[in-house]
C-alpha cells in the first residue's frame, strides 16, 4: 500500500512539474463555471490521522496538514464562487480522544482561527463565520477567538463560512426540539402550528440564506455523514472521494462540484 501511494505522489508530482496539472486544473474550473455551482456546500474533513501513519507521521502532523488544507479551502470556494460553506472540524466524539491529542487539537485550532481573524480577506470577502455546535464543551481561549471572529464577522453578508465544533447532529436536533417544547409551554406556539420551518428556524443554522446543503463532501472514502447535518442534508447531493484531507487537492474540489452538476436533482418527485 505504501509503494502504490509513493507511486501516485511521484506521478502527480511530475505533472505538476511539467505544467499539465496547472493546465488541467484552469480547464476544470472553466468548464464547472459554465453549469449551476451549489450554493452552499458542507465538507466532513476526513482522514489526518490515517494520512499520517501512512506516511509514518505523527498524528499531530496530520492535524497540522489538515488544518493548512482547510485555509486553501478557503481561497479555492471564493476563486469558484461557493457562497456558503459548513466544515466539519470536531464532533462531539472527537471530544473523547486521548488528552494530548484533543488538547494539541484545540490548539492548532486557535492558531489558525486567530489567523483567519487577522486576515484581511474576510473582511475584503465580508464573510460572516460562526461556530455550530455545543462549543461551551470546548475551552475557554477557543471559545473566545470562535466568539471574536463571530462579532467581528457579524454584519457581512457575502459568503458564509460556518464552523462546527463540538457537533453532533442529533444533539442539534434535541437541542431545537428543547427550544420548541419551551416555546409551546410559555404560549409562544400552539403545538398543532409546529411544522418544518419551525424546527428549521431552531436549528443551529438558522442564520444562513440556505440551511440546507446543495453538496456534502466526505473525504477519505469513509460513506457515511456521522451525524452531519441530519435534517439539513435530507435532499443533499452527497460525494465520497478516496481521498485523505490533507490531501485534497482543488482539482479534486471541482471534481466533486462537477459530480454534483451531474446529478438530478428531483427533491423526491
Amino acid at each position: 500500500m505504501q509503494t502504490i501511494e509513493n507511486g501516485k505522489a511521484f506521478a502527480e508530482t511530475l505533472l505538476q512539474l511539467s505544467g499539465l496539472y496547472q493546465y488541467y486544473e484552469r480547464k476544470l474550473q472553466s468548464h464547472i463555471l459554465h453549469s449551476p455551482l451549489p450554493n452552499h456546500v458542507a465538507i466532513i474533513l476526513d482522514g489526518n490521522r490515517r494520512w499520517a501513519r501512512l506516511n509514518l507521521l505523527n498524528i499531530d502532523e496530520g492535524h497540522f496538514m489538515g488544518a493548512d488544507k482547510a485555509e486553501e479551502l478557503l481561497n479555492w470556494i471564493h476563486d469558484i464562487g461557493i457562497r456558503i460553506t459548513t466544515l466539519y472540524i470536531l464532533s462531539t466524539e472527537n471530544l473523547n480522544r486521548n488528552d494530548d491529542e484533543i488538547n494539541n487539537i484545540y490548539d492548532l485550532l486557535c492558531i489558525k482561527l486567530q489567523r483567519l481573524y487577522n486576515d484581511s480577506r474576510i473582511h475584503k470577502r465580508r464573510m460572516k463565520i460562526k461556530a455550530i455546535g455545543n462549543v461551551k464543551l470546548v475551552p475557554t481561549k477557543l471559545q473566545k477567538i470562535l466568539n471574536e471572529l463571530e462579532e467581528a464577522t457579524c454584519g457581512y453578508d457575502s459568503m458564509f463560512l460556518n464552523i462546527a465544533v463540538a457537533y453532533g447532529g442529533q444533539k442539534e436536533l434535541v437541542d431545537a426540539i428543547r427550544r420548541i417544547a419551551g416555546m409551546a409551554v410559555s404560549g409562544d406556539i400552539r403545538v398543532e402550528d409546529i411544522n418544518e420551518k419551525t424546527i428549521e428556524s431552531c436549528l443551529y443554522t438558522s442564520h444562513l440564506p440556505q440551511p440546507e446543503p446543495d453538496l456534502v463532501l466526505r473525504t477519505s472514502g469513509e460513506k457515511r455523514l456521522s451525524g452531519f447535518l441530519l435534517w439539513q442534508s435530507a435532499y443533499s447531493e452527497i460525494v465520497f472521494m478516496d481521498v485523505f484531507w490533507p490531501q485534497f487537492r482543488k482539482i479534486d474540489f471541482m471534481r466533486a462540484i462537477r459530480i454534483y452538476q451531474n446529478r438530478v436533482r428531483k427533491y423526491g418527485i
